[in-house]
């Protein structure tokens, strides 16, 4: 590349400017040419200005030995200067008396046409760090690397923050050997939008081995006061070199402020005092609120001794969307890091089923030494190292996750009862279809009316705005049992088949609810505890086990769906009535996968119609459940849980590739309805880049072959698969998570290609909602 280098500290100075010939030896070794306009003399804290008005005069430097001052500064380029060296065929450098937003000017526009284009601005190494908004506003090194953005050019601005001022030339290396593969790795992967890079490098040992992390930029304000201090009007100041060398020494070195001083009272007294001000930033006000701020920030990540890289618009305003680990390609030194697994795991759950299965997928999909169980997050030998929580989602800690974004994954989201509540689920499809009349959900979920009750003696009010529900139910008063409408009743919060119920009348869904009133007034009302967790509430069942009712003022939310009549029934299956339980995955910010391996989970009684009279078709609900909790015996039971891809090839009134057809109707009313909580339902589904969630999805198919969504489960009772389906459903499911969750995260194996999705895993939305994953 050819690099234009151009600074805010002038020429090398071990007292000003100690690091720029370092970075220029640095990137010459690396193979670059490298053009280099400096300002004459110290001009930070100048920020992106220009010197109206007054001639710009270039001299010429050449470099003299690296960490000495012993650089020479010259009238006129070599050759044209009386006693030159003729055979001198070192570097020259131009010094010119103005700003660094001026030589990156003069740089691009006036000289070096022999060297061809200039293909990157980088404007640094700055004498101390330029992170948060309070430096970045007024640097001059930021404002060279601005000049040459809003002059086309990519530019990096590069700062040092140093913490000692001994200018060690071992450290000073390790930085620019650092800042070298780090300047080339942002050329070869520029991002879209972004047009300067604010790179802060700790000036520390062992900086290379740190980690890289892209940051936002902490938005600070001066709190206390004046950055400037008046002084005597007689008193003699520091010139620009010596002066900025003060500030940094004492603010960046001792992190504290420069104080403020009054001036001393004159003998006679004015309406007005005459007095001079020097420039005294109070460094406290940065380091303070780095402090009180959230840790990933630019200033947070250089205080912690990692590298700050800031994506940058040419209008002070960082680029959205780009976050995450920067993974360089490795020079690390041999040393007992080196036996360190890649990332940590801690698996804890309470189902000794998913436990096994899920170590067994790391193991098999990590490989020897790449991993390392822990029990506790307090195990990790830092809080940044990298690490995998699957856990029981009361137990993840979303704190840590959090805090450390680029490193720790965790296998649930935090929000998202738009999707696994049953009335938030209603919501989210109406409001959809309502906005995409259009939507595949309109065609594919049955409209429900939800509502709220705590006791049967209030269904009248409750149903008042339940007009659609009341409309049938009066219309049903009219027609013969064989033509009225039914509709299934479902708790918004309950799970494994509790209360649900069919009904075709306001009498018999009354009767319902007198059932499930408690039998005293001085049953507790539920406060909802633990709805903030997500996780589905399960009721207080009746002593009878077999009752799956549940007690109404525990719930108090309710919908009521018309009841898909007929079902598709297969005759292999003695015309048992049987639902579709899909494996989701959704990953990041958005991602959302299917897994191709369903189940068909089927009733443990012959199919009969609700209101047959030769049947006890209402009463006897084994014959309408598919929930394999509601059986005795469960997925044990014969024939309860097939794998989907096995069921009846030949159906009648179906295509012979009707099992293909819903398949591709699954994957994109999935993909919709993931879509419709993110987008339209954003409070109540808030996804995270450093987060993934298995979901398990239910679909009911009817006599036509057309799949409807019943609902979605967070933690699915992935036990219900059996032992025989174990290792090839579940087994799969986690190993195929770990390739397209785990894995790119952690930017392990072949990890661009499993996003994409893989033959067992199709991707039916890629969302990317403002935030990289």
């Amino acid at each position: 590349m050819h690099i234009l280098v151009v600074n805010d500290d002038g020429p090398p100075s071990n007292q000003s400017s100690p690091y720029i010939h370092s970075l220029v030896v640095s990137l010459q070794s690396a193979g670059h040419t490298v053009s280099v306009v400096l300002p004459h003399q110290q001009r930070s804290w100048i920020g992106k200005a220009h010197l109206v008005g007054a001639a710009v005069k270039p001299t010429y430097f050449r470099p003299g030995t690296l960490h000495k001052d012993d650089g020479t500064t010259h009238e006129l380029p070599h050759g044209m200067n009386e006693g030159d060296d003729e055979e001198y065929d070192g570097d020259e450098w131009i010094l010119v008396d103005s700003t660094p937003a001026s030589c990156v000017q003069i740089g691009l526009y006036h000289y070096f046409e022999d060297r061809g284009p200039i293909d990157l601005v980088v404007s640094g190494p700055n004498y101390g760090r330029n992170s948060t908004a309070l430096f970045a506003m007024s640097s001059g090194t930021i404002g060279g690397a601005m000049e040459a953005a809003v002059c086309g050019k990519r530019a990096i601005a590069l700062s040092y923050a140093f913490s000692s001022r001994q200018h060690d030339p071992i450290v000073i290396a390790e930085a620019s050997r650092h800042s070298v593969r780090l300047i080339e790795y942002l050329h070869e992967n520029w991002a879209e939008g972004v047009d300067l890079y604010s790179v802060n490098v700790p000036l520390e040992p062992g900086v290379s081995e740190a980690k890289v992390l892209y940051t936002q930029m902490l938005d600070n304000r001066w709190s206390s006061g004046s950055c400037f201090k008046a002084v005597e009007a007689s008193a003699s100041t520091d010139g620009p070199s010596a002066h900025e060398h003060k500030l940094r020494e004492e603010g960046e070195g001792a992190g504290k402020a420069l104080a403020a001083e009054g001036s001393k009272p004159s003998i006679k007294r004015s309406r007005i005092q005459h007095k001079h001000f020097e420039w005294a930033p109070n460094f406290t006000d940065v380091y303070r609120s780095v402090d009180e701020g959230t840790p990933g920030n630019d200033g947070w990540v250089v205080k912690e001794g990692m590298t700050s890289v800031t994506p940058l618009k040419a209008n002070f305003m960082h680029t959205p969307g780009i976050e995450g680990e920067i993974k360089l390609s490795c020079s690390c030194r041999p040393g007992p890091d080196n036996n360190e697994p890649t990332l940590y795991t801690i698996v804890d759950s309470d189902n000794p089923y998913v436990q096994s299965l899920m170590e067994q997928a790391l193991q098999r999909r990590l490989g020897a030494g790449q991993s390392r169980t822990i029990s506790s997050l307090a195990d990790l030998p830092s809080p940044s190292a990298p690490v995998f929580q699957y856990r029981e989602y009361e137990r993840l800690d979303f704190e840590h996750a959090m805090m450390h974004s680029s490193s720790s994954l965790a296998n649930a989201y935090i929000i998202r009862k738009a999707l696994i509540r049953k009335h938030y689920l209603s919501n989210t499809v109406t409001n959809w279809v309502t906005k995409h009349p259009d939507s595949v959900l309109a065609k594919h979920f049955k409209f429900a009316c939800d509502f709220e009750l705590d006791y049967a003696e209030f269904l009248d009010d409750a149903l008042l705005e339940a007009y659609e529900l009341r409309e049938s139910l009066e219309r049903n008063e009219t027609l013969p049992e064989s033509e009225k409408e039914w509709w299934i009743l479902k708790a918004g919060m309950s799970d494994r088949g509790n209360g649900i119920r069919l009904f075709n009348s306001e009498d018999g869904l009354r009767e319902i609810f007198e059932e499930w009133d408690p039998d005293s007034d001085d049953e507790e009302e539920d406060d909802e505890e633990g709805s903030d967790s997500e996780r589905p509430t399960k009721p207080e069942d009746d002593d009878d086990d077999n009752d799956h009712g549940v007690v109404t003022s525990q719930l108090r939310h309710f919908i009521a769906q018309p009841y898909i009549d007929p079902p598709l029934l297969l005759p292999s299956a003695a015309n048992r009535k049987f639902h579709i339980r899909t494996y989701v995955l959704a990953v990041g910010s958005l991602k959302v996968y299917v897994f191709r391996e369903m189940l068909a989970l089927f009733a443990a009684k012959p199919y009969c119609a609700p209101g047959d009279e030769e049947s006890d078709g209402v009463t006897d609900l084994a014959r309408h459940l598919t929930n394999t909790c509601f059986q005795d015996g469960g997925s044990a039971n014969e024939g309860s849980v097939r794998r989907y891809w096995q069921l009846d090839e030949a159906v009648p009134g179906l295509a012979p590739d009707w099992k293909e057809t819903l398949f591709d109707q699954i994957c994109a009313v999935t993909g919709e309805v993931f879509e419709a909580a993110a987008r339209g339902m954003m409070v109540h589904f808030q996804t995270l880049p450093n987060a993934f969630e298995l979901f398990g999805v239910d679909f009911l198919v009817d006599h036509t072959g057309n799949a409807w969504l019943l609902e979605l489960n967070a933690y699915p009772d992935f036990a219900q698969t059996g032992e025989e389906l174990k290792d090839l459903v579940v087994g799969r499911l986690f190993e195929e998570t770990v390739d397209v969750a785990v894995k790119p995260f952690f930017g392990l194996g072949e990890a661009a290609a499993a996003v994409n999705g893989t033959d067992s895993m199709r991707l039916v939305a890629d969302l990317g909602l403002g935030r990289k994953d």
